[in-house]
């Protein structure tokens, strides 16, 4: 019962319900979405719409109203549920015209750290890039190195063919790229397994994060060659050396292919000329941005900053990759300003960043001329209905389920919002709402409150002009 308790606790404070909480996720099969229709409605079966003509919509002549903003928001900002610091901005999704702001200072801005992190890998890494993990000769003939790419999704083994129609984005696996080794190896009678993470540098527990973060099973070490990122075996927390787990993974899918594996694997670094054996690709970098928005995964987030690093400055590190991240995002013109990160994944309480900045990455990755940003927009959560939103929204103004798209963060006593939402007009708005001194014994209170807020803007009539 403790362990449950614990499990709960972490799940609420890190946005972690999904791993923690399996009920809390949701099943793209059975559960399409959290609010289910009526009973006694009887839907049609689907079929192929007919074709439809192309409609090309009005220009929009409306801007969001600053004075119908503050009007909208003023009740729900007096909630003494927010606690003593609160953020807000909303300005057009289209950047264009004035921006309206509430307090002051940069917060903590906990998983919504993750929009910085998405927009600045596809911006430094390409939405069609994937990451290898490949397998090649070893110093002597005998020798095979299993070599890691930093694949945030690599998997132990293949799904099924059920979990493949519901599993978002497509995973590569080690019994895959074990059997395609096995073909490669021919008639090899026996091989010893060694492996090379050195793809990434420097700590694998992040420095800037609380203490307990890894020991107790909070986030997993990062690196570049891990499976099911990081997990352990047994379903319950991770592996203290994901690198070494994933050889082992590889090795008895080896062995289950016909290879005779002499021993246990070992750390080596592969020579860069090695010849290549085998190997397997993870999903298109958009695809795991989205993914990484929509349900908070700490673990992918993390390895994507470090690819940013690698892009940038050629060092993928944690302190690397989030200098590269902000890097990247000033190229992109948001003005950063005095924001501090030191994660991809926004676990650091140290992280501090501007609700304009927030604003500003919502609003660029909406811009015309950056279409490869949209995944940061189309990965975010539905409110009432998918992701990490898909169980909230219950309370507050029926026009928030279904309007509000947004990418939530939590940690203790910090609940935000960022993302993107329409008026009761229709009229587009980017918008952002944070607290990070929430008191401790009111914790969904504050949440609840926070959720209120985004669904304000979603019912007023905020457009100007």
């Amino acid at each position: 019962m403790l362990a449950i308790v614990a499990a709960a606790f972490a799940s609420y404070r890190l946005d972690l319900g999904p791993r923690y909480l399996p009920w809390l996720s949701v099943d793209p099969q059975s559960e399409p979405a959290a609010i289910a229709p009526p009973p006694g409605v009887e839907l049609p079966e689907w079929g192929t719409p007919e074709p439809v003509a192309s409609v090309v919509p009005p220009a929009r002549s409306g801007h969001v109203d600053q004075a119908a903003v503050a009007a909208a928001l003023a009740p729900g900002l007096r909630d003494e549920d927010l606690g003593r610091h609160v953020v807000a901005a909303v300005g057009d999704l289209d950047g264009d015209g004035p921006v309206w702001t509430y307090g002051e200072g940069p917060v903590i801005p906990a998983s919504t750290t993750k929009l910085l992190t998405g927009a600045a890998a596809l911006e430094a890494l390409g939405t069609d890039t994937r990451f290898t993990t490949r397998v090649v000769a070893g110093a002597t003939p005998r020798d095979v190195v299993l070599v890691g790419g930093g694949d945030p999704y690599l998997a132990s083994r293949p799904l099924t063919p059920e979990e493949a129609r519901t599993t978002y984005p497509e995973r590569a696996d080690v019994v895959t790229l074990a059997r395609e080794t096995a073909d490669a190896l021919g008639d090899r009678a026996r091989v010893r397994v060694q492996y090379d993470d050195s793809l990434f540098t420097g700590p694998s527990d992040n420095p800037k994060w609380r203490a307990d973060y890894v020991p107790d099973d909070i986030v997993s070490p990062i690196t570049a060659l891990w499976v099911d990122r990081g997990a352990s075996p047994t379903g319950y927390g991770y592996v203290d050396d994901p690198s070494a787990a994933a050889a082992d993974a590889f090795a008895d899918a080896l062995r289950e292919a016909g290879v005779r594996v002499r021993g246990n694997p070992a750390p080596t670094t592969a020579a860069p000329d090695a010849g290549e054996l085998a190997s397997v690709t993870s999903a298109p970098v958009a695809d795991i941005v989205e993914r990484v928005l929509e349900v908070s995964d700490n673990e992918a987030a993390e390895v994507l900053a470090r690819h940013v690093g690698l892009a940038v400055d050629g060092v993928g590190s944690f302190e690397a990759g989030s200098a590269a991240v902000l890097a990247t995002l000033r190229s992109l013109g948001v003005d950063t300003g005095t924001d501090v990160i030191h994660d991809g994944s926004g676990l650091s309480r140290l992280n501090r960043v501007s609700a304009t900045t927030l604003l500003q990455v919502v609003q660029v990755a909406a811009a015309p001329e950056n279409p490869a940003l949209r995944p940061v927009l189309s990965g975010l959560p539905v409110a009432g209905f998918t992701g990490s939103l898909a169980y909230r929204f219950d309370t507050g103004s029926a026009q928030a389920p279904g309007r509000v798209r947004a990418k939530t963060g939590t940690l203790s006593r910090v609940h935000s919002l960022a993302g993107v939402t329409t008026d009761r007009e229709g009229t587009p708005m980017a918008f952002v709402v944070a607290v990070d001194r929430a008191g401790e014994d009111d914790k969904l209170d504050a949440q609840q409150a926070v959720d209120r807020l985004a669904g304000d803007l979603a019912a007023c009539r905020c457009t100007a002009g």
